[in-house]
Protein backbone atom coordinates (compact mmCIF):
# COMPACT_ATOMS: atom_id res chain seq x y z
CA UNK A 1 0.00 0.00 0.00
CA UNK A 2 3.21 2.33 0.42
CA UNK A 3 4.15 1.83 -2.80
CA UNK A 4 0.92 2.27 -4.46
CA UNK A 5 -0.11 5.47 -2.86
CA UNK A 6 4.34 6.97 -3.78
CA UNK A 7 3.51 6.11 -7.05
CA UNK A 8 0.28 7.80 -7.28
CA UNK A 9 1.92 11.27 -5.56
CA UNK A 10 4.96 10.68 -7.68
CA UNK A 11 3.76 12.19 -10.64
CA UNK A 12 2.31 15.44 -8.57
CA UNK A 13 5.56 15.35 -7.00
CA UNK A 14 7.16 15.69 -10.38
CA UNK A 15 4.72 18.71 -11.58
CA UNK A 16 5.23 20.78 -8.48
CA UNK A 17 8.81 20.51 -9.12
CA UNK A 18 8.64 21.54 -12.61
CA UNK A 19 6.70 24.28 -11.92
CA UNK A 20 9.13 25.55 -9.94
CA UNK A 21 11.61 25.39 -12.65
CA UNK A 22 14.49 24.35 -10.23
CA UNK A 23 17.13 25.06 -13.14
CA UNK A 24 16.32 29.11 -12.37
CA UNK A 25 17.38 28.87 -8.78
CA UNK A 26 21.34 28.98 -9.47
CA UNK A 27 20.06 31.94 -11.73
CA UNK A 28 18.58 33.41 -8.62
CA UNK A 29 21.53 32.69 -6.14
CA UNK A 30 24.01 34.28 -7.86
CA UNK A 31 23.01 38.07 -6.87
CA UNK A 32 23.06 36.69 -3.70
CA UNK A 33 26.52 35.01 -4.08
CA UNK A 34 28.13 37.99 -6.09
CA UNK A 35 27.05 40.76 -3.36
CA UNK A 36 28.19 38.58 -0.73
CA UNK A 37 31.97 37.36 -2.19
CA UNK A 38 32.12 41.15 -3.27
CA UNK A 39 31.73 42.32 0.60
CA UNK A 40 34.40 40.05 1.81
CA UNK A 41 36.40 42.92 0.28
CA UNK A 42 35.20 44.81 3.67
CA UNK A 43 34.02 42.54 6.13
CA UNK A 44 34.40 39.24 7.35
CA UNK A 45 31.29 37.13 5.34
CA UNK A 46 28.67 36.67 7.94
CA UNK A 47 27.11 32.75 7.02
CA UNK A 48 23.93 33.34 8.52
CA UNK A 49 23.29 36.99 6.93
CA UNK A 50 24.69 35.15 3.40
CA UNK A 51 22.02 31.55 4.17
CA UNK A 52 19.26 34.07 4.90
CA UNK A 53 19.61 36.19 1.65
CA UNK A 54 19.78 33.00 -0.50
CA UNK A 55 16.93 31.42 1.13
CA UNK A 56 14.61 34.85 0.47
CA UNK A 57 16.08 34.79 -2.89
CA UNK A 58 14.92 31.20 -3.14
CA UNK A 59 11.84 31.54 -2.16
CA UNK A 60 11.15 34.73 -4.15
CA UNK A 61 12.70 32.74 -7.76
CA UNK A 62 9.79 29.49 -6.67
CA UNK A 63 6.71 32.39 -6.20
CA UNK A 64 7.98 33.84 -9.15
CA UNK A 65 7.96 31.02 -11.17
CA UNK A 66 4.85 29.32 -9.70
CA UNK A 67 2.67 32.27 -10.23
CA UNK A 68 4.44 32.84 -13.92
CA UNK A 69 2.99 28.96 -14.66
CA UNK A 70 -0.33 30.37 -13.24
CA UNK A 71 -0.76 33.74 -14.98
CA UNK A 72 0.12 31.90 -18.12
CA UNK A 73 -2.33 29.60 -17.71
CA UNK A 74 -4.74 31.88 -17.25
CA UNK A 75 -4.46 34.34 -20.30
CA UNK A 76 -3.98 31.30 -22.32
CA UNK A 77 -0.20 31.55 -23.54
CA UNK A 78 0.51 28.61 -22.45
CA UNK A 79 -1.07 26.36 -25.16
CA UNK A 80 0.25 23.77 -28.04
CA UNK A 81 2.09 26.38 -30.05
CA UNK A 82 4.66 27.00 -27.44
CA UNK A 83 8.05 25.71 -27.91
CA UNK A 84 9.26 25.44 -24.60
CA UNK A 85 8.66 22.35 -21.95
CA UNK A 86 5.41 22.15 -20.98
CA UNK A 87 4.18 23.70 -17.90
CA UNK A 88 2.21 22.11 -15.11
CA UNK A 89 -1.14 23.92 -14.71
CA UNK A 90 -0.79 23.34 -18.55
CA UNK A 91 -0.85 19.88 -18.52
CA UNK A 92 -3.39 19.55 -16.43
CA UNK A 93 -1.42 18.20 -13.13
CA UNK A 94 -1.91 21.23 -10.61
CA UNK A 95 -5.22 23.02 -10.17
CA UNK A 96 -5.95 26.15 -10.37
CA UNK A 97 -6.75 26.38 -6.28
CA UNK A 98 -4.10 24.39 -5.94
CA UNK A 99 -1.46 27.05 -7.20
CA UNK A 100 -3.10 30.07 -5.55
CA UNK A 101 -2.80 28.24 -2.55
CA UNK A 102 1.15 27.34 -3.33
CA UNK A 103 1.96 31.31 -4.12
CA UNK A 104 0.02 31.98 -1.03
CA UNK A 105 2.63 30.10 0.98
CA UNK A 106 5.50 31.35 -1.15
CA UNK A 107 4.66 34.85 -0.73
CA UNK A 108 4.31 34.27 3.47
CA UNK A 109 7.96 31.86 3.55
CA UNK A 110 9.38 35.03 0.85
CA UNK A 111 7.98 37.89 3.77
CA UNK A 112 9.43 35.81 6.75
CA UNK A 113 12.51 35.08 5.57
CA UNK A 114 13.26 38.95 4.15
CA UNK A 115 12.13 39.81 8.15
CA UNK A 116 14.46 37.81 9.40
CA UNK A 117 17.39 38.46 7.23
CA UNK A 118 16.60 42.21 7.87
CA UNK A 119 16.93 40.98 11.66
CA UNK A 120 20.13 39.73 11.63
CA UNK A 121 21.57 42.28 8.83
CA UNK A 122 23.89 45.16 10.29
CA UNK A 123 21.67 47.73 9.50
CA UNK A 124 20.17 50.71 10.68
CA UNK A 125 16.35 50.60 11.60
CA UNK A 126 16.09 53.44 8.50
CA UNK A 127 17.71 50.59 5.96
CA UNK A 128 15.75 47.94 7.39
CA UNK A 129 12.64 50.40 6.72
CA UNK A 130 13.78 50.83 2.93
CA UNK A 131 14.84 47.23 2.22
CA UNK A 132 11.21 45.91 3.70
CA UNK A 133 9.22 48.58 1.07
CA UNK A 134 11.61 46.79 -1.60
CA UNK A 135 11.09 43.43 -0.44
CA UNK A 136 7.41 43.67 -0.57
CA UNK A 137 7.82 45.29 -3.90
CA UNK A 138 9.80 42.21 -5.41
CA UNK A 139 6.96 39.53 -4.08
CA UNK A 140 4.27 41.75 -5.61
CA UNK A 141 6.38 41.88 -8.80
CA UNK A 142 7.11 38.14 -8.70
CA UNK A 143 3.32 37.72 -9.20
CA UNK A 144 2.51 40.42 -11.42
CA UNK A 145 4.86 39.27 -14.07
CA UNK A 146 2.17 37.68 -15.60
CA UNK A 147 -0.54 36.86 -12.91
CA UNK A 148 -3.75 39.29 -12.18
CA UNK A 149 -5.33 41.80 -14.81
CA UNK A 150 -2.67 43.74 -16.45
CA UNK A 151 0.44 41.83 -15.74
CA UNK A 152 3.63 44.16 -16.58
CA UNK A 153 5.27 41.05 -18.31
CA UNK A 154 2.72 41.25 -21.28
CA UNK A 155 3.51 44.89 -21.88
CA UNK A 156 6.94 44.05 -22.36
CA UNK A 157 8.60 45.57 -19.21
CA UNK A 158 9.79 41.97 -18.15
CA UNK A 159 13.37 42.57 -18.69
CA UNK A 160 13.01 46.70 -16.89
CA UNK A 161 11.99 44.22 -13.48
CA UNK A 162 14.66 41.81 -14.35
CA UNK A 163 17.22 43.98 -14.70
CA UNK A 164 15.75 45.95 -11.31
CA UNK A 165 15.05 42.92 -9.05
CA UNK A 166 17.74 40.23 -9.79
CA UNK A 167 20.41 42.99 -10.57
CA UNK A 168 20.41 46.28 -8.63
CA UNK A 169 17.86 44.75 -5.64
CA UNK A 170 19.96 41.35 -5.47
CA UNK A 171 23.64 42.20 -5.69
CA UNK A 172 23.37 45.65 -4.09
CA UNK A 173 20.73 43.86 -1.35
CA UNK A 174 23.16 41.01 -0.63
CA UNK A 175 25.72 43.52 -0.35
CA UNK A 176 24.32 45.94 2.28
CA UNK A 177 23.24 43.02 4.40
CA UNK A 178 26.69 42.20 4.91
CA UNK A 179 28.69 45.46 5.42
CA UNK A 180 26.07 47.65 6.29
CA UNK A 181 26.75 50.36 3.28
CA UNK A 182 27.40 50.66 -0.33
CA UNK A 183 29.17 52.68 -2.67
CA UNK A 184 27.53 54.06 -5.79
CA UNK A 185 30.69 51.43 -7.73
CA UNK A 186 28.47 48.41 -6.85
CA UNK A 187 26.20 49.01 -9.51
CA UNK A 188 28.60 47.81 -11.77
CA UNK A 189 28.39 44.21 -10.61
CA UNK A 190 24.35 44.52 -10.22
CA UNK A 191 24.05 45.53 -13.66
CA UNK A 192 26.55 42.62 -14.54
CA UNK A 193 23.91 40.16 -12.67
CA UNK A 194 21.25 42.09 -14.14
CA UNK A 195 22.36 41.60 -17.66
CA UNK A 196 23.13 38.59 -17.52
CA UNK A 197 19.50 37.70 -16.01
CA UNK A 198 17.69 40.02 -18.06
CA UNK A 199 19.56 37.68 -21.03
CA UNK A 200 18.05 34.55 -19.57
CA UNK A 201 14.74 35.96 -20.10
CA UNK A 202 15.49 37.21 -23.69
CA UNK A 203 16.45 33.61 -24.72
CA UNK A 204 12.57 32.58 -23.48
CA UNK A 205 11.38 35.01 -24.80
CA UNK A 206 13.02 34.72 -27.95
CA UNK A 207 11.90 30.85 -27.86
CA UNK A 208 8.58 31.53 -26.86
CA UNK A 209 7.99 34.47 -29.63
CA UNK A 210 5.35 33.20 -32.26
CA UNK A 211 3.27 31.72 -29.20
CA UNK A 212 3.86 35.03 -27.46
CA UNK A 213 2.74 36.78 -30.42
CA UNK A 214 -0.35 34.99 -30.91
CA UNK A 215 -1.94 35.04 -27.42
CA UNK A 216 -1.31 38.76 -26.99
CA UNK A 217 1.74 38.49 -25.04
CA UNK A 218 3.61 41.50 -25.52
CA UNK A 219 7.48 41.00 -24.32
CA UNK A 220 10.32 42.98 -25.81
CA UNK A 221 11.10 40.61 -28.02
CA UNK A 222 7.77 40.94 -29.96
CA UNK A 223 8.28 44.29 -30.02
CA UNK A 224 11.57 44.15 -31.62
CA UNK A 225 11.43 41.17 -33.71
CA UNK A 226 13.94 38.12 -33.45
CA UNK A 227 16.50 39.58 -35.44
CA UNK A 228 16.89 42.01 -32.57
CA UNK A 229 15.96 40.33 -29.93
CA UNK A 230 19.68 38.44 -31.18
CA UNK A 231 21.48 41.68 -31.42
CA UNK A 232 19.94 42.95 -27.69
CA UNK A 233 21.07 39.25 -26.17
CA UNK A 234 24.64 40.31 -27.35
CA UNK A 235 24.73 43.14 -25.83
CA UNK A 236 23.04 42.05 -22.89
CA UNK A 237 26.13 39.95 -22.48
CA UNK A 238 29.20 41.99 -23.20
CA UNK A 239 27.34 44.48 -21.09
CA UNK A 240 27.43 42.12 -18.12
CA UNK A 241 31.00 41.76 -19.33
CA UNK A 242 31.91 45.12 -19.44
CA UNK A 243 30.57 46.12 -15.91
CA UNK A 244 32.14 43.85 -14.24
CA UNK A 245 35.85 44.33 -15.51
CA UNK A 246 35.35 48.03 -14.56
CA UNK A 247 34.70 47.04 -11.32
CA UNK A 248 37.60 44.97 -11.00
CA UNK A 249 39.48 47.11 -12.48
CA UNK A 250 38.88 49.66 -9.39
CA UNK A 251 38.42 47.29 -6.65
CA UNK A 252 40.90 44.13 -7.83
CA UNK A 253 44.75 43.69 -7.61
CA UNK A 254 45.76 41.30 -10.23
CA UNK A 255 45.80 38.01 -9.13
CA UNK A 256 43.27 35.41 -8.17
CA UNK A 257 40.29 37.75 -7.79
CA UNK A 258 40.47 37.77 -11.66
CA UNK A 259 39.98 34.02 -11.58
CA UNK A 260 35.90 35.14 -12.66
CA UNK A 261 37.52 35.79 -16.32
CA UNK A 262 37.10 31.60 -16.70
CA UNK A 263 33.84 32.18 -17.22
CA UNK A 264 34.10 35.15 -20.10
CA UNK A 265 34.26 31.75 -22.85
CA UNK A 266 31.24 30.71 -21.97
CA UNK A 267 29.14 34.09 -21.95
CA UNK A 268 31.03 34.29 -25.38
CA UNK A 269 29.54 30.79 -26.51
CA UNK A 270 25.91 31.67 -25.23
CA UNK A 271 26.22 35.29 -27.07
CA UNK A 272 27.53 33.31 -30.42
CA UNK A 273 24.94 30.84 -30.14
CA UNK A 274 21.60 32.37 -29.86
CA UNK A 275 23.08 34.83 -32.41
CA UNK A 276 23.31 32.34 -34.96
CA UNK A 277 20.69 29.65 -33.40
CA UNK A 278 17.64 30.43 -35.85
CA UNK A 279 15.51 27.42 -34.59
CA UNK A 280 13.44 27.96 -31.75
CA UNK A 281 13.60 24.71 -30.24
CA UNK A 282 17.08 25.06 -30.40
CA UNK A 283 17.07 28.07 -27.87
CA UNK A 284 16.08 26.23 -24.83
CA UNK A 285 19.48 24.41 -24.08
CA UNK A 286 21.04 27.98 -23.87
CA UNK A 287 18.48 29.34 -21.15
CA UNK A 288 19.86 26.59 -19.15
CA UNK A 289 23.80 27.39 -19.74
CA UNK A 290 23.68 31.33 -19.56
CA UNK A 291 22.13 30.01 -16.32
CA UNK A 292 24.77 28.00 -14.66
CA UNK A 293 27.37 30.22 -16.19
CA UNK A 294 26.52 32.72 -13.84
CA UNK A 295 25.97 30.90 -10.94
CA UNK A 296 29.67 29.17 -11.93
CA UNK A 297 30.82 33.12 -12.70
CA UNK A 298 29.07 34.05 -9.17
CA UNK A 299 31.33 30.97 -7.44
CA UNK A 300 34.41 32.20 -9.64
CA UNK A 301 34.11 36.08 -7.52
CA UNK A 302 34.08 33.88 -4.08
CA UNK A 303 36.68 31.28 -4.96
CA UNK A 304 39.06 34.73 -6.19
CA UNK A 305 38.07 36.66 -3.43
CA UNK A 306 39.18 33.33 -0.63
CA UNK A 307 42.44 32.86 -2.34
Amino acid sequence: MDVETQNDNSPNVKAWLGAMRLRTLPLALASTLTGGFLAMEEVSLNGSVLFMTALTTTFLQVNSNLANDYGDFSHGTDNEERVGPERAMQSGAITEPEMRRAIWIASILSFLSGITLLYLAPLSWMIRGVLLVFGVAAIFASIKYTAGRNPYGYRGLGDVSVMAFFGILGVVGAYLCQTGEVGIDIVLPALTIGAFSTGVLNINNTRDIESDRNAGKITLVVKMGPERARLYHVGLILLGCSSFVAYAWMHFAWGWAWLFLAAFPLFALNAYRVFTTREAEQLDPMLKQLALSTFLFSLLIGIGQVL
